[in-house]
């Protein structure tokens, strides 16, 4: 790609949703702001559970025609989002979602978890050499909460930065690029607290019969972990639109949302981060406030 802008941020998801909930705002805001956003989404999400009823024939299980229908969620919430450039992993449907842990959708042919991670990377190191991104935004090691499509889209990310940058890998994919800057998505104990307490006060919802549990909630870590805070409450509304987007797998009701098991969880407009590699600009013991904070344009 030619003349692309000075900052660029790339964002690689295992499933359609994750990356409304994860970083809805922070990609908002971004793009606002003229960076260039890109999302790699690493499945189409075929093997998720359906909300509305009256979509209840797509799932895996009936006429598996889920992958197809998130495509199209996922295109409005990234025009809610004012993104543009989103792509899958090797193309639509290369690889499939692989399934809660331990079922045997992990192992079936084409399930994303079952995928060499260096093959997988190849595909992601296109897009890092075209799209030469400074800044790339994933999960952790565990995925945030164990799904082996996290997981795996954590080794495929981390994987690719490293080959993208080397001059010996696949020159036919294009020229080398070191990513300046490398973030996992995290959440702060307090800010998790805080939001469960708001749920809790908020009394009983008709849109969710219970409250999850702080535990189920992906990415909580203790507050001294975090490295960077990006305050979204200026795009709240966007994430709220392209998280309502996401029909099939999300339910909204105020500052809440849940998911297939209907128990309400705080969606959280201020998106957190934590510096995996790279050197942060924010003083020795500050948050960054931006995640191009040092990073040379």
């Amino acid at each position: 790609m030619t003349d692309l802008p000075a900052r660029r941020l790339l964002l690689v998801h295992a499933h359609p949703d994750d990356e409304s909930i994860n970083n809805g705002a922070t990609m908002a805001r971004y793009a606002a702001e003229g960076a260039h956003v890109t999302l790699v989404t690493c499945t189409l999400g075929e093997e998720g559970e359906v909300i509305p009823p009256a979509l209840g024939h797509l799932t895996a299980d009936r006429e598996d025609g889920l992958g197809t229908h998130r495509i199209g969620e996922l295109a409005a919430a990234m025009a809610a989002l004012g993104v543009t450039d989103h792509r899958f992993l090797g193309g639509p449907g290369r690889f499939r979602d692989s399934g809660m842990m331990g079922l045997p959708q992990n192992q079936r042919s084409g399930a994303f978890w079952s995928a060499d991670v260096d093959e997988a990377a190849c595909h992601l190191v296109q897009v890092i050499r075209s799209v030469r991104p400074q800044v790339l935004v994933t999960y952790d090691p565990h995925g945030g909460y164990g799904h082996p499509d996290h997981i795996q889209a954590h080794r495929v990310a981390m994987r690719a930065a490293e080959l993208a940058a080397d001059p010996a890998c696949r020159p036919d994919l294009g020229e080398p690029h070191s990513i300046a800057k490398i973030y996992w998505n995290r959440v702060p104990e307090s800010a998790a607290e805080h939001g469960f307490a708001a749920l809790r006060a908020a009394g009983p919802s008709g849109a969710f019969p219970g409250i999850a549990d702080m535990a189920d909630i992906p990415g909580i870590v203790d507050d001294a972990e975090i490295t960077a805070e990006i305050d979204g409450g200026v795009y709240a509304d966007r994430k709220v639109a392209a998280m309502r987007a996401h029909v099939t797998q999300i339910v909204v009701d105020g500052p809440f949302f849940a998911l297939s098991n209907g128990l309400g969880q705080p969606l959280f407009t201020t998106e957190c981060y934590q510096l995996a590699r790279g050197t942060s600009g924010a003083r020795a013991g500050d948050r960054e406030h931006d995640l191009f904070e040092g990073v040379a344009l």
